[in-house]
Parts: C-alpha cells; sequence; structure tokens
C-alpha cells in the first residue's frame, strides 16, 4: 500500500528537519493540508504556503495537495506555484455541478491531476458523475479540519460501494482514504477498496519513520 503523508502536524521550527526524515524513510508522496478558516474553522494558507515552497526546494517526492476551501480558483492557483501532482478538492465546495466541471478543466488545463475529495456525511453516490473527468477521490474518514480524529467506520462501506462502481464501469479512478487510518485498520481499509492513504499524526508522533511507513507498504 502507498502511503502519503499528511505534513499538518509538523512543527514550523523542525519543517526541514522532518521533510528529510520522512524523505530517507521513502514516504510515497507528502499530503499538504490546505484550510481557508471558512470551509472549515482551521486556517493553515500561510503554514501549508511555506512547507510547499521548502518542499519543491528540497524533495523530488511528489505532492498532493488538499484544499478544504471556499476558493478553489484561488488557492489552486497559490498551489498550483508548487508543481503538486494532483490537487484534490471538495465537491461540497460548490453548488452547482457546472462550476465542478469547469474548476475540473481548469486544473488538468495547468498539466495537473485533479480529485474530489467527499465529506464523510455526503453521499459516495454524488461523485459518480464526475469519476471519468478526474484521476482520483479523496474518500475523507474523519471530518475534515483537525488532525487526530478517530476513523469514522462507516467509511468502511462508503470505500467498498465506490471500488465497486468503478470496477463494475471500467473507470480507472484510484481511491484515496483520508483520516484516522493507523496500521491497526489499514488493512480493513485497503480491502475495501482503497489504494492508498493519508496518514498524519501516526507517522509524525511516531519514534521511528521508516518503521512506520514500512510497517504500511507491507500491508
Amino acid at each position: 500500500m502507498e502511503i502519503s503523508t499528511s505534513i499538518l502536524s509538523v512543527k514550523e521550527e523542525e519543517s526541514v528537519h522532518t521533510f528529510y526524515r520522512l524523505e530517507t524513510a521513502h514516504t510515497d508522496y507528502y499530503h499538504i493540508d490546505v484550510m481557508d478558516g471558512k470551509f472549515v474553522e482551521t486556517n493553515t494558507i500561510n503554514k501549508m504556503q511555506k512547507y510547499a515552497d521548502e518542499l519543491k526546494n528540497i524533495t523530488n517526492i511528489p505532492t498532493e495537495v488538499h484544499l478544504m476551501v471556499k476558493d478553489v480558483r484561488k488557492y489552486a492557483d497559490m498551489f498550483l506555484a508548487c508543481s503538486p501532482r494532483i490537487i484534490y478538492f471538495h465537491i461540497e465546495a460548490f453548488e452547482n455541478e457546472n462550476d465542478i466541471l469547469e474548476m475540473i478543466q481548469y486544473i488538468k488545463n495547468e498539466n495537473c491531476m485533479v480529485g474530489l475529495a467527499i465529506n464523510p456525511e455526503t453521499e459516495i453516490e454524488k461523485i459518480y458523475k464526475f469519476l471519468p473527468k478526474i484521476h482520483n477521490v479523496l474518500v475523507m474518514s474523519v471530518h475534515p479540519g483537525k488532525s487526530g480524529q478517530d476513523f469514522i467506520e462507516s467509511s468502511i462501506d462508503k470505500i467498498s460501494t465506490l471500488k465497486k462502481y468503478i470496477d463494475e464501469n471500467k473507470l480507472d479512478n484510484l481511491i484515496e482514504v483520508d483520516g484516522g487510518v493507523n496500521i491497526e485498520n489499514a488493512k480493513t481499509i485497503k480491502e475495501a477498496g482503497a489504494d492508498y492513504v493519508v496518514c498524519g499524526s501516526y507517522i509524525i508522533n511516531s519514534k521511528d519513520y521508516r518503521y512506520t511507513i514500512n510497517k504500511f507498504k507491507e500491508i
């Protein structure tokens, strides 16, 4: 299983050293959680912009940007400058289906992969119509906005339902799962249909990054 390490809980005074430790531990991706204080209560714009700039200058490991914002266009432009492999934005950030489709195309036109994120309370079926237009789906298994939350168990059914739909319709979307992921539940998440997972504080707070990340990759 591939692992994307969320850097939300990285301490600013230790950021470069922590990124180096994660790189030598062979994380597959760095996951950048961008929050505007409006779509969610927390605001991480300045911190995540600083981290994105640092990562662009010191690593070749791909970055993923997860926009938990209302003004998706504004922050997509801000973080496209850091050359991420993919930008996720929330289906709940828009009321109009055409606006979602326009945003998807806008990001793709910038030579960046695009994915849609979906909150725990949103029915997974609402994302089906967009699957042929996007690369990945980010299934939120906690409520967005804070790190360290417990995994919402009903997310397993959501993942398996989405995976079944993707397979039955011969689509090639990948499923990423974000929130409350740890070694104990990662196997169940993978068996439900996830291709890779986001893990933040569980890795950042561990004593040995390489050991923890390798445990995920063995699943």
